[in-house]
């Protein structure tokens, strides 16, 4: 448990100490160590809220070491990686954990009974008790068998993993896991070899690992923890690759602290020294409690303590005659100056009790006696509670009187102890005698004292020194006592810890428990099925001599606290003398097993070796080990034992401080100042309520210079942006608000290429949407560094335009050596000069490979980036002595990639309206329910709400504040941004409102409330358990484990993804078959091997990635294999991320879900899939083979059911960015040559524009805005002569009229090559017919509409709900459509009204509506409901052509007049689909 609450105020208070984790931007690390039982704990039982939730052992084991090879990836350690398990514990420890085990088992059982109260149906598989994550357990015992065999297959099998040295520490190894990695750094840190810049990286949840790390007094040391998330409906992530990972600096943490007592810095009379005011730091950490002290009364973190204890240090310590916690060693009498001035807070805090004894004396006219006194209840230590009218009636206690009596005497006796006696007025004296009684109230009910005395008091200072001292030896030196704990579940007051200045403090070392007797010492009996048989009795047998520690039901006492976790279980502590003299005569009934089970063992020492050691046999679930390389050698724990007179303190003399190791974040090369205020920033989700400490710049040049002279100086050169997370990278151009100067390479590629003397620039002036978006970008700059990083820059004039660093790669340079080449992002990112440092020493990248013969020997594997068939293929290198000829030999297997197939067989997605008719709800009813309903437990009551727990019985299908939706549920419209919502929603939200009928009722009648209360929606039941049933049931239906993905990410449904699964795996078996061996000669800069690529560098820099895309794993450090094949179901945008560097965001890429091929170890699941094949990867980790061999083209569609209405909306989006209703028309001025997408030619037959030039949302606003222009200009201004019209204007380029024949080839061709023979010609013939029409020369010209033939070729069925095509449909507005004599084929009164109310997604809206117009102009409407509207006016610009409207006058000389229309309702016809 740590410190509770240390870990986010500190975070928040120096709030550029956090940083996510970008694989990228990891600082190397030396030694990484895993603090494994939260690892543990997170794999075995991820939600213990559920009580239906099983997992197998096999499950637990693979989650593991799932996890604990996903954090290997993220830090790859290059020398140590040490896993500590937690051995037998320090008995100190033991009382925290005996009631933390008590706990978790009563929860455990309450929630069980719940259930079945209710009449939930419970699994017949017992629930996984995590209270067997303790030493000495079977449980524990397996898992130690499984982790040595997964070192020693990870050692055999992953190149990465042979390099370090792993050690493992076992449950059989005494001591916590935090403690033993301390000891082990400790024995390195005493060897001669040792670096002192050795990076260290400490993975682990506990908040007391910041004051571990700070103890070491490394200079190079961070913290890995998941993202934290604070709330109260926060869940925890299911696996590894869906959190995320933060790093806290504490190299960074030494500057802060530094800064926060830079006051006394020049008030000492002595030397200041920052590591040993980090050394009194963590002494005053332990003052708020941890796992073996109880917190000081009123000393919570919550209420201001730590700023409480700092300021009070820095007014002590200039007093003093030197530091408080020398290296661990506590000196006592300084360390009493502190807590007599610290002691002034319990009279500050008593203050408030005081005033309601004075109101209940003035009430009453008596004091009160002992029973009205303040009781020290659960949640009740801060008022004075009492019946004035019940007391009134009350006799005076004779008792409480006589203990007046004693107190007096008590300060009395004080008073002769030397002391000047002070007059006092009668108000002062009587505050003092009730503080002292209110002290007594404490110790009496609290620590159960019957009579409190001078030697009670001395007593309590006593020991909580001690126990101060224990921990700072602990921390420091190592475990000074197996056997000495804290005796009291609570602290003395402050005021009475004195006089302790000549006390002698020493310890027995002992001996740790052996393992069964810790298990008996901290775990329930409703446990002891953890523990052998023969000691079953001794925790539940009535005559047993140690029953009464094990309590069935025990009270907790929150003590201030807020939280239940935080509440002190009140339970007896075991006594080890009766302990083991009751376990003495057991120890006869045990097996062999058992016996070696309850012995302590050694550490376990793993080193890679050449030999093949021969097959390893796993011990359950998994394959041997065919050749083991992994050397096991045994290391006991006196073996790396120190003694006190060897330890290194502090930090080591030759460490390089003052050098720059990239990645560890540093203010050291700026000048500022430092503030303490409260400006809310934003380190995690919300905005911090404490203070937090300000930095402010203070520039030492001028932050407004001539811009020519910051480009001199800067531009193309390689600088420090990001302050204080300093990173590489490449100025580009420099601006201030007036002007933006840009920096040009020459054509020798050189950077710091110069013409007279002054770098190259283009200059380009701020004006208009220029100047808007430089004051815009200066404003993010500004408040990104303030309200995340805490971080005033002042004025900003001038913004330096970098590119950052992206990584590193290795090239034959010539034919002799290999070279470093960097590589830098796509996106520029804004940084104010004042934060740019332009020179600092820093770390050089290590060469890891010289010549191209190291970089690609013989063996190794390797992937081709050949365009054409053998594209991606997985390739061994045989021979690089023709690498002088820029060629290495290598062999590969040629493969046919199967053809992936386009299904549309998921459900259709209805609008809002469309899908509440369809579930018999409003709405707005539907746009609650799939969203959160939060309730308050009771009767409502005037309470703030935002103080009030709440559940939540909202279905939790869509989430707008982090654009969310839900995979298969919900989604929204790329358009509107409407919400839309799925058939299997609706099916959702009838079963919820049949299961339900009650809370649907009352919830449609109060829907104007923001929170509800249990007695609005269940009026007269109250107490029933009616909103824990109604939670109980959403957590069992399918949508509660469906994915979350970001609104507008392109992803197949779950029905599409296992029908394209089953397709491919008939196609790949027949290919099996077609394999070949085959040897090549490739160029070396075609062949990629992910060792020679550092960052975030991607394979193959010019492919792209789409749906349906044949993709290749080429990383080596990931849990998919190397070389494994899958296809993209999903591309999900990067999501908005709190972090501390800018072009994090502006460079970040999307992720793509792969369905691989085949399922393996460590992947993730998806909706109907029972086996695990899906991972979600970067395009940094794989190759795309469909776009190296050009296979987009086929993709084909399947027959099992045509794209309707139900089609994804993947199919119909353009490839030009643009996805609004008007993406299938193109604006007469800016004509484009319509080319059909052949990526994914479903059977919509929605024509896409693959090769055109991707148009700006911008333009192709003007586009439509000018549309718009001129219809007005039609309205006020008279028509211009035919000769004028925008035809003639827009056809002035003879360059245009030489496109159009190029055009129709060039389109003829596409569909020719890529559809059904059948279609092509018909829509080849449209088109032909189309540009030979009479009128190309009369008209004006045709937006290039699509046309769509028959669907599917004959025999294809084709969605009912679509109107009926005969022949080739042309989108050409009817007024443009060539006048033929062939009759139009005659619709039926169904087909008719199918076209009146469905609207075509494939047709624009305007050109429906001219369709429309003319259909009712040529016969009788069918709706005669629509009688008495004038017809909608279409957008488009009409012909002025006279000649052709008497052409079409002459045509229908009988037709009618346009008959009116009146509007229906869409939300009335539920049958209409969106």
């Amino acid at each position: 448990m740590g410190v509770p609450k240390f870990f986010r105020y500190t975070s928040e208070r120096y709030p550029c100490l956090n940083e996510l984790v970008k694989q990228y931007q990891i600082p190397d690390f030396d030694n990484m160590y895993l603090d494994m039982n939260g690892i543990i704990h997170n794999c075995s039982h991820p939600d213990d809220s559920n009580p239906h939730f099983r997992i197998t052992e096999e499950k637990i084991f693979q989650d593991i070491f799932h996890y604990i090879g996903i954090l290997f990836q993220i830090i790859k350690p290059k020398k140590l990686f040490f896993m500590a398990i937690d051995g037998v514990a320090p008995r100190a420890k033991m009382n925290q954990q005996r009631g933390r085990r008590f706990r978790s088992a009563r929860e455990a059982e309450k929630l069980e009974e719940d259930a079945k109260a209710k009449g939930e149906v419970l699994p017949e598989e017992k629930r996984f008790d995590s209270n067997c994550i303790t030493p000495g357990t079977v449980f524990m015992a397996r898992l130690h068998e499984q982790l040595k065999y997964f070192v020693k297959h990870k050692m055999s099998t992953d190149p990465l993993w042979s390099k370090v040295k792993v050690v493992l520490s076992g449950h059989e190894t005494p001591g916590e896991g935090e403690h033993k990695i301390m000891d082990y750094i400790r024995w390195a840190r005493s060897q001669a070899d040792y670096d002192p810049n050795t990076r260290h990286c400490l993975y682990g949840l506990d908040a007391d690992l910041i004051m571990l790390g700070m103890c070491t007094h490394e200079p190079h040391f961070a913290l890995l923890r998941e993202e934290v998330k604070f709330g109260k409906t926060t869940q925890r992530a299911t696996s590894p690759e869906q959190t995320n990972f933060y790093l806290l600096h504490l190299s960074l943490l030494r500057e802060y602290l530094d800064q926060e007592f830079i006051e006394i810095k020049d008030k000492l009379p002595f030397e200041y020294d920052i590591e040993k005011i980090v050394d009194d730091w963590v002494l005053m950490g332990f003052l708020v409690g941890n796992d073996f002290i109880p917190n000081l009364p009123n000393m919570h973190i919550s209420n201001d303590a730590l700023p409480l204890l700092y300021k009070t240090y820095m007014a002590v310590l200039p007093t003093l005659d030197g530091y408080i916690n020398e290296a661990g060693d506590l000196n006592l009498g300084r360390f009493e100056a502190f807590m007599q001035e610290l002691a002034k807070i319990d009279k500050e805090k008593f203050q408030d009790t005081y005033t309601d004894l004075k109101y209940f004396e003035a009430k009453t006219g008596r004091r009160p006696n002992a029973n009205e006194r303040k009781q020290y209840k659960p949640n009740n230590d801060d008022t004075f509670n009492v019946n004035i009218e019940d007391i009134k009636a009350n006799e005076p206690d004779d008792e409480l009187q006589a203990l007046i009596d004693a107190t007096q005497d008590m300060l009395m006796d004080d008073i002769e102890d030397g002391e000047e006696y002070e007059e006092t007025s009668d108000e002062e004296a009587n505050f003092e005698m009730e503080f002292v009684l209110h002290k007594m109230d404490y110790y009496m009910n609290k620590l159960d004292y019957s009579k409190v005395t001078p030697e009670v008091l001395a007593n309590q200072a006593e020991g909580y020194v001690r126990a101060i001292q224990w921990n700072l030896f602990y921390y420091y030196k190592g475990c000074p006592s197996w056997c000495w704990y804290y005796p009291h579940h609570y602290a003395p007051y402050i005021s009475d810890i004195k006089g302790f200045k000549d006390l002698k403090i020493t310890f027995d070392i002992g001996e740790p428990f052996k393992p069964f007797e810790q298990l008996l010492a901290v775990l329930p009996s409703a446990s002891k099925h953890l523990l052998p048989a023969p000691f079953h009795d001794l925790m539940t047998d009535e005559d047993s001599p140690i029953v009464h520690y094990y309590p069935i039901n025990f009270e907790t006492d929150l003590n201030g606290k807020k939280n239940d976790w935080e509440a002190v279980v009140l339970i007896p502590f075991i006594d080890e003398v009766n302990l083991l003299s009751a376990m003495e005569p057991c120890y006869k009934r045990l097996t062999e097993e058992e016996i070696k089970r309850n012995t302590h063992g050694p550490m376990l020492v793993y080193n890679w070796t050449a030999n093949d050691l021969g097959p390893i046999q796993a011990p359950e679930y998994f394959p041997r080990i065919t050749s083991c390389h992994a050397l096991e050698k045994e290391v006991w724990r006196h073996e790396i034992f120190v003694p006190d007179n060897e330890l290194k303190r502090g930090m080591l003399p030759n460490a390089k401080r003052d050098l720059l190791f990239p990645g560890f974040p540093t203010m050291r090369h700026l000048k500022y100042k430092t503030s303490i205020k409260k400006c809310r920033v934003k380190v995690f989700d919300q905005p911090s309520r404490n203070e937090s400490m300000i930095v402010e710049l203070l520039p030492e040049k001028d932050t407004n210079p001539k811009l020519e002279t910051i480009a001199q100086e800067l531009l193309g050169k390689v600088i420090w942006v990001g302050w204080p997370h300093l990173t590489r990278a490449k100025v580009v151009s420099v601006s201030n608000e007036k002007m933006r100067l840009h920096h040009v390479e020459n054509q020798n590629n050189n950077d710091n290429a110069v013409v007279n003397g002054l770098p190259h620039y283009t200059v380009e002036h701020n004006n208009g949407n220029l100047h808007k978006q430089w004051i815009s970008e200066r404003s993010t700059i500004i408040e990104h560094n303030m309200n995340r990083l805490g971080i005033e820059l002042g004025d900003v004039h001038v913004i330096v335009h970098a590119v950052n660093l992206k990584g590193y790669k290795y090239v034959v340079a010539d034919a002799s050596r290999m070279a470093v080449e960097e590589t830098w992002c796509a996106v520029a990112c804004g940084y104010a000069l004042q934060t740019a440092v332009s020179a600092a020493s820093a770390v050089p990248p290590p060469a890891r490979y010289s010549t191209p013969r190291h970089a690609y020997p013989p063996g190794d594997l390797v992937f081709l980036r050949t365009l054409g068939p053998y594209y991606g293929c997985l390739a061994t290198v045989i021979d690089t002595e023709g690498v002088r000829g820029c060629r290495i030999k290598v062999s590969l297997k040629e493969c046919v990639e199967p053809t992936p197939t386009a299904h549309s067989v998921a459900s259709s997605y209805k609008s809002a309206n469309h899908a509440a008719a369809s579930c018999g709800i409003s709405a707005q009813m539907l746009s609650r329910i799939t969203g959160t309903i939060l309730v308050i437990m009771g009767e409502r009551n005037d309470l703030p709400v935002e103080t009030q727990s709440k559940i939540n019985l909202g279905l939790n299908l869509k989430f707008n504040k982090k654009n969310q939706e839900v995979s298969g549920y919900s989604r929204r419209c790329p358009v509107s941004g409407a919400w839309q919502y799925s058939a299997r929603c609706v099916a959702l939200v009838r079963n919820y409102a049949e299961t339900f009928p009650e809370l649907f009722d009352r919830l449609a009648h109060t829907m104007g409330r923001d929170v509800f209360f249990e007695s609005d929606l269940w009026p007269g039941q109250l107490g029933e358990g009616k909103p824990q049933e109604v939670q109980q049931w959403l957590k069992a239906q399918p949508h509660a484990t469906a994915a979350r993905r970001p609104c507008g990410s392109e992803a197949l449904e779950p029905e599409e993804m296992r029908a394209l699964r089953d397709s491919l795996r008939r196609q790949l078996l027949l290919l099996a078959r077609r394999e070949k061996p085959l040897t090549l000669q490739v160029k070396w800069n075609l062949l990629y091997k992910p060792e020679l690529h550092e960052g975030n560098i991607s394979p193959d820099p010019t492919a792209d990635f789409k749906l349906y895309d044949r993709v290749v794993c080429v990383s080596r450090n990931m849990t998919v294999p190397l070389g494994a094949k899958g296809t993209v179901t999903a591309i999900y945008q990067p999501s908005d991320c709190n972090t501390v560097r800018l072009s994090d965001k502006m460079n970040a890429e999307p992720t793509y879900q792969v369905m691989f091929d085949e399922p393996f170890p460590g992947a993730q699941g998806e909706e109907l899939f029972e086996e695990m094949r899906f991972y979600r990867m970067m395009p940094t980790n794989m190759l795309n083979i469909s776009f190296g061999r050009k296979l987009r083209g086929n993709v084909s569609p399947v027959d099992d059911e045509p794209f309707g209405l139900g089609t994804p909306r993947t199919a119909l989006r353009r490839e030009d960015g643009h996805h609004s209703a008007f993406a299938n028309y193109s604006p007469p001025r800016d004509i484009k040559t319509p080319v059909a997408d052949n990526r994914i030619p479903t059977n919509n037959n929605a024509v896409k524009n693959d090769t055109e030039v991707q148009d700006s949302a911008t333009h192709l606003l003007r586009s439509l805005l000018k549309i718009s222009e001129d219809e007005n200009t039609k309205k006020t201004k008279p028509a211009p002569p035919v000769e004028q019209n925008w035809r003639s204007k827009n056809n002035v380029s003879t360059a245009t009229k030489a496109q159009r024949p190029d055009w129709r080839q060039e389109n003829n061709s596409t569909f020719n090559n890529n559809k059904p023979k059948q279609q092509s010609q018909q829509q080849n013939a449209t088109l032909l017919e189309w540009t030979n029409s009479s009128f190309k020369q009369s008209q004006p010209p045709i937006p290039p509409y699509p046309s769509f033939g028959p669907p599917g070729g004959s025999g294809q069925r084709f969605p009912s709900s679509l109107p009926s095509v005969e022949a080739a449909l042309s989108l050409v507005p009817s007024w443009a459509q060539p006048q033929t004599s062939q009759p139009q084929p005659a619709a039926t009164a169904n087909t008719q009204n199918h076209v009146d109310k469905v609207k075509t997604p494939f047709v624009p809206l305007q050109v429906q509506t001219s369709r429309r117009r003319s259909q009712n102009q040529s016969g009788s409407s069918v709706r005669k409901d629509l009688d008495g509207l004038p017809a909608p006016i279409s957008v488009l610009p009409e012909p002025q052509s006279t000649s052709n409207m008497g052409q079409q006058k002459q045509k229908d000389p009988e037709s009618k007049p346009q008959r009116r229309r009146r509007l229906r309702i869409a939300a009335n016809l539920p049958g209409l689909q969106d």
